[in-house]
């Protein structure tokens, strides 16, 4: 089997990240491009996107598939049944601390949609565009590509190194998560 014959990883890793965030006591969310395959209350879609809280407190009848993320969940008050593509989702994060992992955004949006995309599709659309020239020559397929976010605030105590790399420094302005790209 070839790296093009095989599953997508997507599943894989919101499923690990998922269970990473269960374990240590965080809260998971899920961002989602959504379009007619994904089945969401349209009324809390924001530019083409909606960010799920998956925790187990918040949904019942949580499966993580390979094609699919299923639950239910209360909007408003209203029982909910959600259906989300695997291949919609864009990321998965801590709602505390904004660690997760993003993924390139899906087809529609990059063919042309990025310009009216929501705010996290056009971050995952410019951190990917510089592998559009090896994407382009066969060398990587987009679900070869896995962009990471972090933190833009060093949530660190003092004398706590912890992690694999160095955080980037603060943003100015906010909490905001930024983007890192892992290869």
């Amino acid at each position: 089997m070839t790296a093009q014959e095989s599953t997508s990883t997507r599943p894989y890793l919101i499923r690990a990240l998922y269970e990473w965030c269960t374990d240590n006591g965080l809260t998971p969310y899920v961002a989602v491009r959504v379009d007619d395959s994904v089945q969401v209350p349209r009324e809390y879609v924001k530019d083409g996107e909606i960010v799920l809280n998956i925790s187990f407190d918040a949904t019942s009848a949580l499966q993580l598939g390979n094609d699919f993320i299923e639950f239910k969940a209360r909007f408003g008050g209203k029982p909910r049944e959600i259906l989300v593509p695997v291949g919609r989702v864009i990321a998965i994060y801590a709602r505390e601390n904004g660690q997760g992992m993003a993924f390139p955004p899906p087809v529609d949006v990059l063919a042309g949609g990025a310009a009216a995309a929501g705010a996290i599709a056009p971050m995952l659309a410019e951190a990917v565009s510089s592998e559009d020239a090896s994407a382009a020559s066969g060398a990587q397929t987009s679900e070869d590509r896995v962009v990471q976010l972090v933190s833009a605030e060093d949530g660190r105590k003092d004398g706590d190194e912890g992690g694999d790399a160095p955080r980037p420094p603060p943003a100015a302005g906010g909490a905001r998560p930024s983007l890192k790209r892992v290869k």
